[in-house]
């Protein structure tokens, strides 16, 4: 006779070694299924890890096999566990670390608080012991007879003595940590009547909602045009359909009116994730939404992985915005895992954006918003003729409001960091926002005398002045020292300073007599910054590429964007689309209100293409140029790039290793290899990348992954670090 074999669960540890490869074979407690989160002993050790699989037998003895320490009491969805193997092998990854990314907020619990309620009994005498109640105890006893249960709070002490009178029991129960979000722009009592436009993209919308597998969709509406009211019809659709939703937003703390308007429509409803809650405000949100308590979900690129059961939508907002990729191992993109999270549910798939990336508009079905809702109409929703001439290609057109004219200043003759046509505009605005992408005072540092520049002594880049601190700072590994009063080199007192940032231009812009605000990446609370900006009468929004994105103030007359070609001279093949969509970005936060605006774009190369597509609201002219270059240089979507790259804290290690992942990478079919080339030493360590460029994604992917793993398992090289990057931003 057979003896009886133990069921065993297969378990990821939630490890960040590379080289181990799981799962482990665990004693199966009852109960337990794919997705439950277990403490095991692992090594030496107690971990965390995730149950990925069942089986009936191990290839262990049973004498061998160990049970579990403890069951925790939050599982995963068993789809984000399918989820985390996907991306372990599209990502060149590991399954722990893609698990890591799923699984619920680490080291927060429930919190517990007492509750009181009222215990009915025939007369007090029986229950009291003879003892009369104090006034005290009697007030409390009659409040809760009136409310019938409710927080002990500060009477615990009190009730504890009328519970030991067998009048009041007390539980011990979970409190949930609400999430405040701070209300931006008016309020609506309704929703506002759709535009015809509008009307026609819902009706395709709802039309693939409708389908078992819905064909995913991009939004493409010029700034201004009412996108986030289809997103929210969308999401009411869904929701009718017993659906969840996902709304995913490139920066929550810059975007807080979409927070804000789908929390006036869906109340309660609505759960917010993102890494600025503290632990016990994501541990509660994490449960709402697992428990179906909430069924709409509203963050960041990390939201993306929210326990929603029955999902129905996922909703892209600013589908072109470059932080919806992850730096971290794996380095996946929100925008490719929300695809595959959107097939694997039956969802659809709704990307949007005013300047949508080529990659999009050449694999997604555009639905169009060609014209902005015109808020000068009494309903704030109807569209309004004529619209001014717009460009072509679907982002004017008539009807509706005009987007606003936009002004190329030519710089070239011109000093300093604006044009006095530009000083002139700015004193004139009531309000208007003005970009600079880069932050600090002053570029770099140097000495006139004998030429010296203060570089980062961790990383081949020179230092960035911080007037406000009086600080040199690297942007890259943070080092930061004291602004010198001479050269340390020659002991020379002419130090100069060089270039201009968001810190020199707020400096600078406060001349023209309105109060400036100035928001980057050196401000600890952006929302607060955007709220005072918009309750102020006049003002000056200043800052990097944070200006740009999402916001919506009627009252901004002008947009401005000093050096507007500097993405220009990166050596990138999405320089051209980044510009557009900055440009075309900062200029649809301008004139959307009653008393219109205007954009003025300073420049070095007025001519450049992207630049003067932009000046003209002509997305469709700059996006057929930009993909037959690609195509002709076989850049994405018509082809695949892979990026690696080997670190070490010394040249010939990295060298070597490097060379190493080059020879085990060999040739990989149809694919273009490039590399090794050095990068620049970063926090002390040197560097080197190699790229594959390669037509057949699943057949490169698989190549990277076998190249990094193989040199990654030689013990010999110790200190060695590898980065894989699919999809390089």
């Amino acid at each position: 006779m057979l003896a009886c074999v133990p069921p065993v669960a297969k378990v990821e540890p939630i490890t960040t070694a590379r080289a181990l490869r799981g799962p482990f074979d665990y004693l199966r407690p009852k109960g337990v299924g794919i997705g439950s989160v277990l403490v095991v002993p692992f090594g030496h050790r107690d971990v965390v890890g995730v149950v990925v699989g069942l089986a009936d037998s191990s290839e262990l003895a049973e004498d061998r096999l160990v049970a579990p320490r403890r069951v925790l009491d939050h599982d995963l969805p068993p789809e984000l566990v399918e989820l985390a193997g996907w991306m372990a092998h599209e990502y060149c990854s590991t399954p722990a670390r893609a698990l890591a990314l799923v699984s619920p907020p680490p080291g927060a619990r429930a919190k517990l608080a007492w509750w009181a309620a009222p215990v009915e009994v025939a007369g007090h005498a029986g229950a009291t012991g003879g003892r009369p109640l104090s006034e005290r105890q009697q007030a409390l006893l009659d409040d809760l007879r009136e409310t019938g249960a409710r927080p002990a709070g500060g009477d615990l002490a009190a009730l504890r003595r009328l519970c030991d009178r067998g009048l009041v029991t007390l539980e011990r129960r979970a409190v949930r940590r609400y999430v405040t979000h701070e209300a931006v722009g008016a309020r609506r009592a309704q929703p506002p009547e759709l535009t015809p436009d509008q009307a026609r993209a819902l009706g395709h919308v709802e039309d693939e909602l409708r389908r078992d597998e819905p064909e995913a969709l991009l939004l493409h509406g010029v700034t201004g045009s009412g996108k986030t009211e289809i997103y929210l019809r969308a999401a009411e659709t869904a929701l009718q359909r017993g659906r969840g939703v996902i709304v995913l937003v490139p920066e929550i703390g810059l975007t807080p009116q979409i927070v804000s308007r789908f929390a006036d429509r869906f109340g309660d409803t609505v759960a917010v994730l993102h890494s600025k809650l503290s632990a016990g405000e994501r541990h509660d949100e994490w449960s709402r939404l697992r428990s179906g308590a909430a069924r709409v979900c509203i963050g960041p690129r990390s939201a993306v992985f929210a326990p929603i059961s029955e999902l129905g939508l996922i909703v892209l907002d600013e589908e072109h915005d470059a932080s919806y990729k992850h730096e971290g191992d794996p380095r996946y993109d929100a925008r490719h895992v929300a695809e595959r999270r959107a097939r694997q549910a039956g969802a659809l798939l709704l990307a949007g954006s005013a300047t949508p990336r080529p990659e999009s508009v050449h694999r997604l079905r555009r639905v169009r918003l060609p014209r902005r809702v015109d808020t000068r109409s009494p309903g704030g929703s109807h569209t309004r003729s004529p619209g001014g001439s717009q460009g072509t290609g679907g982002t004017g057109g008539t009807g509706g409001q005009a987007l606003p004219p936009v002004q190329v200043v030519d710089m070239r003759q011109t000093a300093g960091a604006l044009h006095p046509e530009t000083s002139h505009a700015l004193v004139d605005a009531s309000k208007a926002i003005v970009l600079l992408n880069r932050r600090g005072w002053s570029n770099f540092v140097d000495c006139r005398s004998c030429g010296h520049a203060w570089m980062c002594p961790h990383c081949d880049v020179a230092l960035v002045l911080h007037r406000s601190r009086e600080q040199l700072s690297c942007h890259h590994c943070g080092h930061r020292e004291r602004m010198p009063a001479r050269c340390t080199a020659c002991g020379s007192v002419s130090v100069a300073r060089h270039g201009a940032g968001t810190e020199r231009l707020e400096h600078d812009l406060t001349q023209i007599g309105h109060e400036v605000f100035r928001l980057d990446a050196d401000v600890a609370d952006a929302g607060a910054v955007l709220r005072r900006f918009e309750a102020a009468p006049r003002g000056i929004l200043v800052g990097t590429q944070m200006v740009a994105k999402g916001h919506d103030f009627p009252d901004v007359t002008l947009g401005v964007v000093v050096d507007a070609d500097s993405t220009l001279r990166f050596p990138d093949f999405r320089a051209e689309e980044r510009t557009f969509a900055l440009v075309t970005q900062l200029a649809g936060r301008a004139g959307r209100g009653a008393r219109g605006g205007r954009v003025m774009v300073q420049t070095l190369s007025p001519d450049a293409p992207s630049i003067a597509a932009a000046a003209r609201h002509d997305a469709d002219a700059f996006l057929e140029g930009e993909l037959a270059r690609r195509e002709a240089l076989r850049y994405p979507p018509f082809s695949h790039l892979i990026r690696i790259v080997v670190s070490a804290p010394d040249l010939a290690t990295m060298r070597a290793a490097a060379q190493a992942v080059r020879t085990h990478l060999g040739e990989v079919p149809a694919a273009q290899v490039l590399g090794p080339a050095p990068l620049f030493r970063l926090r002390g360590r040197e560097r080197a990348q190699l790229v594959v460029k390669a037509g057949d994604r699943a057949v490169a992917v698989r190549a990277a992954g076998e190249a990094v793993d193989a040199v990654a398992g030689d013990r010999s090289r110790r200190g060695v670090a590898y980065s894989v990057d699919v999809d390089p931003q």
